[in-house]
């Protein structure tokens, strides 16, 4: 395994890393409801996902 000989400087390391950024969320207009929602996954509001209707949509993630 290669080990670095010598020590990375800090400007070195901090741009570096200057790159690693979030990017942010996909939202796409739901087809039923035209509310945003991400791609792939049920509607929030109305709970429906590819003409199907999830009533688990309904629900926080949190709630259990």
């Amino acid at each position: 395994m290669a080990v670095p000989k010598r020590k990375m400087s800090r400007s070195n390391t901090r741009s570096r890393r200057a790159q690693w950024k979030a990017t942010p969320t996909t939202l796409t207009a739901c087809p039923r409801c035209a509310s945003p929602k991400q791609p792939h996954l049920a509607c929030p509001s109305c709970g429906t996902y590819n003409g199907r209707y999830y009533a688990a949509a309904e629900r926080s993630e949190h709630q259990g």
